[in-house]
């Protein structure tokens, strides 16, 4: 087994796959010790080979039609000339009679086309290491980038006529039929008519990437590096973030409702999504979420799950966040899977859904806090001081709090805490008061805190407005860790995810007059801002 980087060169252009690993493949001179097939074979090439044999005229023509492309461009080199070349190969030709040669020269009439029929077909019959059938199983890895199985007499299934005939470029296989292209993940998206409102959003995201490190250097001119060797590699930008279900070296699953299911929660997902006006672009924005917010928990590695009949943990799941981004008996009814319809892909399964079978608060309408102790976060504090306390314990959120302290005895402070990426969504929006016993178990102050609380946000226009929750006074219960509710089903009109702009804050003020010192503490341990997605279970 090697590890390469393989690099082509044709016309003056250079092409590049990743470094991948090959089982089953060796080094040319492997191939042509102890073997008799290569007899009388060694002073042709490939193609010279293939011409010369009947049985193989459609493909050839197929051959001599699709042109190589580079970067997603086509250029004047056909893959006969490419295989009529000092390159090495190993090539599977199928029969005549076993495809429709002239639709795929129609194909190869038009831009696109080619490059399906060189994807599809084409790549799908050749590699560029030398692998040889043997009856030991290996694997092959074809220039599309798909792993097909070698064992006996066959590949991925399908018998050869003739096996490991030698070339003085590379090795020819005859095959009865042509070998079964499986679509990976991300090609059944893009690909399939059914899933195209998905597949056009991720293609957005596909680019070349000219690895510098792994491309061959041939000096500077004029400052400007120059490259005898171009490496080049897809890749996509949004997979890298939600999933990377074109990799062939990976399994993954994915859930994809089809056109319908996908519009409807489309439309759904998209009202959590509106920004205000004052938002540049907040269209392009809004678009972009609503995508994310459908996909983020769509995706599975099988690299990171310990029983799937059990659950489901999508790849955006953090350990330090159980309670998201998980998904328990997938397939008992009511699970995400259980209506699903299983596509078996190159690179795992593409279970299909009429229905986007997840809902808003298991996946992007989630809980937010904004933690006493992250004094980054306050935005106004007055007649007070602050100070930042840890301790472990499992009713006290990230381990620490702040203690706010009043500056004088009759001081009523305020304290101003920004709230980041609200949806335009309803929440019951919260403080999480600690009692002083966290601190002081034998002798702690049994006086709870009063205050007022105002939310700061914008409407849809981006204008600023205040809500005073209730003009009422809230005090905690010195007993327990108490979520003090400041206002129920508090509706924000305008959504602030991923912004940078300081528009949704909550103010707490401290509201005791000097008569009731004996009866209130001006002091108040805050564990967080706490906003509770507004479901129908929580309005029950």
């Amino acid at each position: 087994m090697k590890i390469k980087n393989i690099v082509y060169q044709l016309a003056g252009l250079a092409f590049a796959t990743c470094p991948l690993a090959i089982v089953g493949c060796t080094d040319w001179d492997d191939h042509y010790e102890g073997t008799d097939d290569a007899a009388g074979a060694g002073n042709v090439t490939l193609w010279q080979q293939m011409k010369a044999d009947s049985r193989l005229t459609d493909f050839c023509e197929v051959l001599e039609n699709t042109k190589v492309f580079r970067q997603h461009k086509k250029t004047p080199v056909s893959y006969a000339e490419l295989l009529d070349g000092g390159q090495a190969f190993t090539v599977v030709a199928p029969v005549n009679g076993t495809f429709d040669k002239d639709e795929l020269i129609r194909l190869t009439q038009t831009n696109s086309g080619d490059s399906v029929v060189e994807k599809s077909f084409v790549m799908n019959h050749v590699s560029r290491s030398l692998c040889s059938v043997t009856a030991a199983q290996s694997k092959m890895l074809l220039l599309n980038s798909k792993h097909v199985e070698m064992e006996g007499n066959g590949i991925s299934g399908v018998d050869l006529l003739d096996k490991n005939v030698h070339a003085k470029n590379g090795i020819l296989h005859v095959s009865e039929q042509p070998l079964p292209f499986v679509r990976n993940i991300y090609e059944n998206v893009c690909d399939l008519d059914e899933f195209s409102d998905i597949g056009d959003f991720l293609r957005v995201y596909d680019e070349d990437y000219f690895d510098a490190d792994a491309s061959v250097s041939s000096g500077i001119v004029e400052g400007v590096p120059v490259y005898v060797d171009s490496v080049i590699i897809e890749r996509n930008k949004m997979l890298s973030v939600i999933g990377l279900i074109n990799d062939e070296d990976s399994t993954y699953w994915m859930v994809a409702p089809t056109r319908d299911g996908w519009n409807k929660a489309w439309e759904m997902a998209k009202q959590y999504y509106r920004y205000d006006s004052k938002v540049l672009k907040s269209d392009s924005i809004q678009h972009y979420w609503t995508n994310r917010a459908l996909l983020d928990d769509a995706i599975f590695t099988m690299t990171t799950q310990e029983s799937v009949t059990d659950s489901l943990k999508s790849v955006q799941y953090n350990k330090l966040e159980p309670k998201y981004h998980v998904f328990y008996k997938p397939f008992e009814q009511g699970g995400i899977l259980s209506n699903a319809t299983k596509v078996e892909c190159s690179n795992g399964i593409l279970y299909k859904t009429a229905e986007w079978p997840f809902t808003p608060e298991t996946t992007f309408f989630t809980e937010l806090r904004s933690e006493g102790e992250d004094q980054a976060l306050i935005t106004v504090s007055k007649d007070c001081n602050y100070t930042t306390r840890r301790m472990s314990a499992d009713s006290i959120s990230e381990g620490a709090y702040l203690d706010i302290v009043a500056l004088k005895a009759t001081s009523n402070w305020t304290m101003t805490y920004r709230v980041n990426n609200t949806l335009s969504a309803k929440y019951d929006v919260c403080a999480v008061i600690l009692p002083k016993s966290v601190a002081d178990k034998v002798n702690p102050d049994l006086r709870p805190c009063k205050f007022k609380a105002t939310i700061n946000y914008v409407d849809e226009l981006g204008n600023k407005k205040t809500f005073n929750c209730g003009n009422t006074q809230f005090k905690n219960d010195p007993l327990k860790v108490d979520t003090v509710v400041l206002a129920e089903n508090f509706e924000f009109p305008a959504c602030n995810f991923d912004q940078q702009d300081i528009k949704i804050s909550v103010q707490l003020t401290c509201s005791i007059l000097p008569r009731e010192n004996s009866e209130y503490n001006r002091e108040m341990y805050l564990d967080c801002i706490y906003l509770r997605p507004r479901t129908s279970k929580s309005e029950e």
